[in-house]
C-alpha cells in the first residue's frame, strides 16, 4: 500500500477530527449507504471545518493523485456519495461545515454552509418570517450541499422549482484549490457563464460546494390540506386542472399515491407496533394529497379548497374528500405520504425508479408500462407515487406477494424496459435523485450525444485530473 504519511501531516496541520482513518476510527456511518446497495472502502474520511481547511485537503489529495468523494447527509439514492476501489479514494464529509452564516430578512436570503441540514435551514428562515422553499422527506438528514449537488426536488417543486431555482450564488473549491467567491446576493447577474448552475446538479464532479446564498420566500401564515380519492390517474389529472384553475397562487403540493402504497405504510407501521387509520373510509384505487398555503393570515383557504373539492365530488369527478381539521390531521396525512418509500421494504426488495414524464401522459405511461411489466414478472405490484403536478414519478415496483426476492434476478431487464418506456413517452430517467453510479451507464447509452459531449468537455476543463467524484454522472 502506498505511504499515507501525507494524511498524518494533513491531520497535524488541520487538527484533531479532521482526518478519520479505517485502521483507527469507526468509518461505518460514512461508508454505509443508507439503502445498503453500495458500500465504501475509503482510504480516509476528511472532515473540513472551514473553506480554507477544504482547500488544504484538495491540494493535498491532488498532489497525491487521490480522488475525493463529497458527502453530505449520506441519504442519497443513486450511489453518488460512495467511494470506489479498495482504500484508494477519500470521502470529504461536510458535517463540520454547518453554520448559518446569516439571514437577511430585508433581501429575503440566507447564506448557509454545505453541511447545514435542510430542516435547520428551514427553521432559521422561519425565525425571520421566511421560508426556504425546498421540502423533502429526508429534510432532517439531507444537507444544503447535498440537495444542491443533486438539484433535489421535493413536494414544493410545483410552486418554487427544484433546489437550483433557490440559488443566488455559491462558494466552492475548484480542482486547482482556488476558492470561487460566488456568494452573490443579487437576483440578476449576467456577467458571463452561470457557474452556479453548472455546479448545482453536478454531484460534486465539477467542484465542491462549501456554502450557498439562497433566496427565501414569505413564510405561510395559513394553510389547508386535503386527501382525495380518485378512480384513476386521469381523474387525478382532471382534479389537478380544477385545483390549479381555482387556487393556482396557493398550490404547494399535489401528491399522487396508489392504494398499495397506503396499505404498505399501514403494514410497516403495524410491524413497529404503531397503528395507522386510513384517511378515507373506503379504499380508492388512487389517492391525492393536496397542500395549499398563503402568507396572508386572512386568506380563506380552507373554505376555498373545500368548495373546489366538493364541486368535483358533486360532479362525480372524485370518489371521496377529507379536509384536515387540525394540525394533527395534517401531520398524519403527510406521515403516510412520507412513509411510502421506506414502507415498500416490508414486502421484500423493491426496485425504484426516479423518472419524469410529461404530466398529461402520466396515466398512459403507467398503464402501458405496468402491462409490460406484468408480462415479464407475473404478480409484480406497482407502487408508483410522486409529484404529479411537476411530472416526477417514483415508479417503484414491489415483488409479488410471498416472493420477496422475485425482482432481483430480473432487475436488468426491468430497468431496461422501464427506461425504454420513459424514452418512448419523452421523459427523463433521472428526475430529482441524480445520476450517481446507479444511472451512469444508462445515461451514457441513452443521453443526447451533443449533451454528453458537452458534459465530458466540461468535466475535462474543470477537473482535468479527475479527482472530483470520479465515475459518477459521466
Amino acid at each position: 500500500m502506498p505511504s499515507t504519511d501525507w494524511l498524518d501531516e494533513l491531520e497535524q496541520r488541520l487538527g484533531a477530527g479532521s482526518v478519520l482513518r479505517p485502521e483507527r476510527d469507526d468509518l461505518g456511518a460514512y461508508e454505509r449507504e443508507w439503502r445498503g446497495r453500495y458500500r465504501s472502502q475509503a482510504l480516509a474520511v476528511l472532515r473540513p471545518a472551514s473553506t480554507e481547511c477544504l482547500v488544504a485537503m484538495v491540494q493535498a489529495c491532488t498532489a497525491q493523485g487521490v480522488a475525493m468523494v463529497p458527502q453530505g447527509g449520506n441519504t442519497g439514492l443513486v450511489g453518488g456519495a460512495v467511494t470506489q476501489g479498495e482504500r484508494s479514494e477519500v470521502i470529504v464529509q461536510f458535517g463540520r461545515m454547518a453554520a448559518i452564516r446569516r439571514v437577511d430578512a430585508a433581501s429575503a436570503l440566507m447564506v448557509a454552509e454545505a453541511g447545514v441540514p435542510v430542516s435547520v435551514a428551514q427553521a432559521a428562515a422561519a425565525e425571520h418570517g421566511l421560508r426556504l422553499a425546498v421540502d423533502l422527506a429526508s429534510s432532517q438528514s439531507a444537507t444544503i450541499g447535498g440537495i444542491l449537488a443533486t438539484n433535489a426536488g421535493g413536494v414544493l417543486t410545483v410552486a418554487y422549482g427544484n433546489a437550483r431555482a433557490q440559488v443566488l450564488g455559491l462558494e466552492a473549491v475548484l480542482a486547482d484549490g482556488q476558492i470561487w467567491h460566488g456568494l452573490s446576493e443579487v437576483r440578476k447577474d449576467n456577467t458571463g457563464y452561470s457557474l452556479k448552475d453548472l455546479l448545482v446538479g453536478s454531484e460534486g464532479t465539477l467542484g465542491l460546494i462549501t456554502a450557498a446564498s439562497l433566496a427565501l420566500v414569505p413564510a405561510p401564515k395559513v394553510s389547508a390540506t386535503a386527501w382525495v380519492g380518485v378512480a384513476s390517474v386521469d381523474q387525478a389529472l382532471a382534479l389537478l386542472d380544477r385545483v390549479r384553475s381555482a387556487l393556482a397562487d396557493h398550490l404547494r403540493a399535489f401528491e399522487l399515491m396508489p392504494a398499495l402504497a397506503i396499505d404498505l405504510v399501514a403494514k410497516a407501521r403495524a410491524e413497529q407496533g404503531l397503528s395507522t387509520r386510513p384517511v378515507l373510509d373506503e379504499a380508492c384505487p388512487w389517492q391525492v394529497l393536496i397542500g395549499i398555503d398563503s402568507p396572508d393570515p386572512e386568506a380563506p383557504l380552507e373554505d376555498r379548497l373545500m368548495g373546489t373539492l366538493m364541486a368535483a365530488y358533486e360532479a362525480g369527478d372524485v370518489l371521496d374528500v377529507v379536509i384536515a381539521q387540525s394540525q394533527s390531521d395534517e401531520q398524519t396525512m403527510w406521515m403516510i405520504r412520507e412513509g411510502i418509500s421506506d414502507a415498500q421494504q416490508v414486502e421484500g426488495t423493491a426496485l425504484k425508479h426516479d423518472i419524469s414524464v410529461p404530466t398529461p401522459a402520466f396515466g398512459a405511461f403507467i398503464e402501458h408500462t405496468q402491462a409490460g411489466l406484468e408480462d415479464r414478472v407475473p404478480g409484480v405490484r406497482l407502487c408508483a407515487f410522486g409529484h404529479l403536478a411537476d411530472g416526477n414519478l417514483h415508479f417503484n415496483l414491489v415483488p409479488p406477494a410471498g416472493q420477496p426476492q422475485a425482482l432481483v434476478e430480473h432487475e436488468a431487464a426491468i430497468v431496461e424496459y422501464v427506461f425504454d418506456q420513459v424514452d418512448a413517452f419523452g421523459g427523463a430517467l433521472a428526475a430529482e435523485h441524480g445520476v450517481g453510479l446507479l444511472r451512469r451507464q444508462a445515461l451514457a447509452e441513452r443521453g443526447d450525444p451533443a449533451k454528453l459531449w458537452a458534459m465530458r468537455r466540461l468535466k475535462e476543463a474543470l477537473d482535468p485530473n479527475g479527482v472530483f467524484n470520479p465515475g459518477k454522472v459521466v
